[in-house]
């Protein structure tokens, strides 16, 4: 079987402010906005790459304490650091190092997510 990743799907409670959080203060393109069987969605990032689909409802079935988290390469880790901190946005935890190749941190999304920002070396 060969797989591709397609999408990650996050149940949100305001599709603005996500999207504001994931294309605003992330910079994923939005790619597409629809509604289906009821629920507002939106698919965000790169046309090359798998995407985050966001789905408003007050269904949510994945809540943010149960170890999701949604994971970006970075190419600076303290640039993108700067540039969070100059948007007012908070890092949740590190950075961290676990080995000389790999440093990151967590933020948070409106939902309370966890988005990790990486960088390999």
């Amino acid at each position: 079987m060969n797989l591709t990743l397609n999408w990650i799907t996050l149940r949100v409670r305001d599709l603005d402010k996500s999207i504001a959080f994931y294309h605003e203060i992330l910079g994923l393109p939005i790619q597409r906005r629809f509604e289906s069987r009821g629920k507002q969605i939106a698919m965000l990032g790169a046309e090359s790459q798998p995407k985050i689909e966001l789905i408003q409802g007050s269904d949510l079935i994945v809540q943010p304490d149960n170890g999701v988290s949604v994971g970006f390469e970075v190419k600076s880790l303290d640039a993108a650091m700067n540039e969070l901190e100059e948007k007012g946005i908070a890092i949740s935890r590190g950075p961290i190092q676990p080995n000389p190749h790999l440093r990151f941190f967590y933020i948070l999304d409106p939902d309370g997510f966890e988005v990790q920002l990486a960088q390999h070396r």
